[in-house]
């Protein structure tokens, strides 16, 4: 049968009694014992205060002595971060170059050069330019230009270019006067479009033909048609015309100063007959046969009687 009593711990020699650890409050007797036939220990709760903090994570922790390695960056990544700072400093100049040349003072407009002109003065063009003045060259464009010469009907159109550090170099192509038209004792001087370019005294000094009354007198329609053929014909030939007239759109005739007539017809193919009748008047005259009329109605087919 089994014992009933429980096992016994012999206590050690006092002389051999392990010497206390740091933190521990070493035995402690028992009351009413002397010497010691039972050991109890008792551990002691160290302050937090001076209480190690826990350690970190293996994964965090590097152990002592481990080196870190640094891989190179890539050669191709290097170079492109290379070119991308490259272009980025030349767009910077380039826009801080542009905005200097946009608003610099020192590119402002002084001087405006004038060509082209005859029916209006060089003189005219300056003065209507003249709120450009003092505005940098490359804020001004050509329809500031166009917009201020719009008052000079006689200016047809305009080229422009700026020649820096100040100047500015106009070109004006103008309205080409092909007829006078009688009004009262004046002639007024129209284009293709019968837009009124001037008023002269004496007819001969433009050496045009005349339209007795004008669009007034003979009709929108028969002025356009009139006008029309007249602008199509060569300077040489406009110049030996003494008037022309129309008894309808299909019926254009022109006199010479000579008193030749020219029968043109309507405005159809007017570039082919005006080649037609420029050749026509060079050939060689016939002093026993005048020509009295030139016939170009028919182009490639013209008649002389």
């Amino acid at each position: 049968m089994p014992s009933s009593r429980r096992p016994t711990y012999a206590p050690p020699k006092r002389n051999s009694r392990p010497a206390p650890r740091p933190g521990d409050s070493g035995p402690e007797e028992v009351p009413g014992g002397a010497g010691g036939d039972v050991i109890t220990a008792s551990r002691s709760i160290p302050d937090q205060a001076t209480q190690k903090p826990a350690q970190k994570p293996a994964q965090e922790q590097k152990p002592a002595g481990a080196t870190v390695l640094a891989f190179p960056e890539p050669k191709g990544r290097r170079r492109r971060k290379k070119v991308l700072l490259a272009v980025g400093t030349v767009i910077a100049l380039v826009a801080a170059l542009l905005a200097a040349a946009i608003y610099s003072p020192v590119l402002a407009l002084k001087t405006v050069s004038v060509s082209g002109t005859r029916l209006v003065t060089p003189e005219q063009v300056q003065a209507a330019l003249e709120p450009l003045r003092g505005k940098p060259l490359p804020q001004i464009s050509d329809d500031d230009v166009r917009g201020l010469l719009g008052s000079l009907i006689q200016v047809k159109s305009v080229s422009v270019e700026a020649r820096p550090p100040s100047t500015l170099a106009v070109a004006v192509h103008e309205r080409v006067p092909v007829a006078l038209v009688k009004q009262g004792e004046q002639y007024q001087l129209v284009d293709v479009d019968g837009v009124r370019l001037g008023t002269t005294d004496d007819p001969a000094s433009a050496s045009l033909p005349v339209i007795d009354g004008g669009a007034g007198a003979i009709g929108q329609d028969l002025f356009r048609a009139t006008a029309a053929v007249l602008g199509a014909l060569p300077a040489d030939v406009l110049a030996k015309l003494s008037n022309a007239s129309a008894q309808s759109v299909d019926a254009v005739e022109l006199k010479l100063v000579d008193g030749q007539t020219i029968v043109w017809g309507n405005a159809s193919e007017k570039e082919l007959k005006a080649k037609v009748l420029a050749a026509l008047l060079k050939a060689p005259a016939d002093p026993k046969n005048p020509v009295k009329v030139y016939d170009v109605s028919v182009p490639r087919h013209p008649v002389t009687r």
